[in-house]
């Protein structure tokens, strides 16, 4: 079963258009968060980084079959994340099958995704991810890092990641908020140099999921 999840990530990755999806959670938390963020993104690539992305994402819940057809799948919001128990299942074959999930907290969201991610996980502990990676290196160098996009806590960005097999399969930026950076200019009246880096660390994020 494992084997044709793969071949279905496969073709969706050398199909003309590509496409990516929005993960819509239980809990209560605000999964539809940052409405324009994921289109703004999608633009930015295709303009940029010769990606074929459909512009509208798609939403997908994590406990369906549909979610192998995506090679990049996105988790936001500000509160409670819940997984039930054959979603967590669902999840976790995805993601051993070659699939991509990005976790961006909106502020809030930190103390809930870290009890659902060690479920999902258990056995593998969430790790920081050191500024060489290649998810910092190209085609956008960030030296440092994570960018900073909002202050929160005003503590450092971090990003975290959950690796199998050498390969990262679960990025979570924490104290960074990229997708709000993501967002319409006038959503969060961020400077045209923050939404910038925002957009040029999410390309590495879909640069590093389509060529590695």
């Amino acid at each position: 079963m494992r084997n044709i999840h793969f071949l279905f990530l496969l073709l969706s990755l050398q199909c003309f258009s590509q496409e990516i999806a929005l993960v819509k959670y239980q809990g209560g938390g605000d999964w539809y968060a940052n409405p324009t963020s994921l289109p703004n993104l999608i633009r930015f690539c295709n303009a940029t980084i010769n990606t074929k992305i459909k512009l509208k994402p798609a939403t997908v819940t994590p406990g369906s079959p549909e979610i192998f057809s995506y090679p990049y799948t996105h988790i936001t919001g500000h509160g409670n994340i819940v997984f039930t128990i054959e979603e967590e299942n669902n999840l976790r074959n995805y993601l051993n099958s070659g699939g991509f999930l990005h976790i961006d907290d909106n502020y809030g969201m930190n103390e809930y995704i870290q009890k659902a991610i060690k479920k999902l996980f258990p056995t593998n502990n969430l790790v920081e991810i050191p500024a060489n990676h290649p998810i910092f290196q190209k085609p956008n160098p960030f030296p440092n890092g994570l960018p900073k996009i909002h202050e929160h806590d005003n503590k450092r960005p971090q990003a975290f990641g959950i690796f199998i097999k050498n390969r990262l399969v679960l990025l979570y930026t924490f104290e960074c908020d990229l997708g709000d950076g993501w967002e319409d200019a006038e959503v969060n009246n961020d400077p045209l140099e923050v939404r910038q880096k925002a957009l040029k660390m999410g390309a590495n994020i879909l640069y590093y999921i389509f060529n590695n």
